[in-house]
């Protein structure tokens, strides 16, 4: 179930994703995000591992800097919401 935060207007909406999200919640929240890693060389999600770690952990692991990390969580979520800029 998605987790939500109420913003000053009252309005529901989606948790932001961060640096700090597990892959799996990732895979769970956004079907589309396998594939964006695992095109930007993230991950192999197809090959059974139990535990993947955060977003953070797997980009670190793969050699990508904090800045290409940043683009990465913009990138997820803007797969989150479709069309927010």
């Amino acid at each position: 179930m998605p987790t939500y935060w109420l913003c000053p207007h009252g309005k529901r909406r989606k948790k932001v994703i961060t640096k700090e999200i597990l892959i799996e919640d990732l895979v769970r929240e956004i079907p589309d995000s396998v594939g964006y890693l695992m095109h930007n060389g993230i991950r192999c999600l197809a090959c059974g591992e139990p535990i993947w770690g955060t977003l953070e952990d797997a980009a670190k692991e793969k050699g990508f800097d904090e800045t290409a990390l940043q683009g990465f969580v913009e990138d997820l979520n803007r797969l989150r919401v479709p069309g927010d800029k």
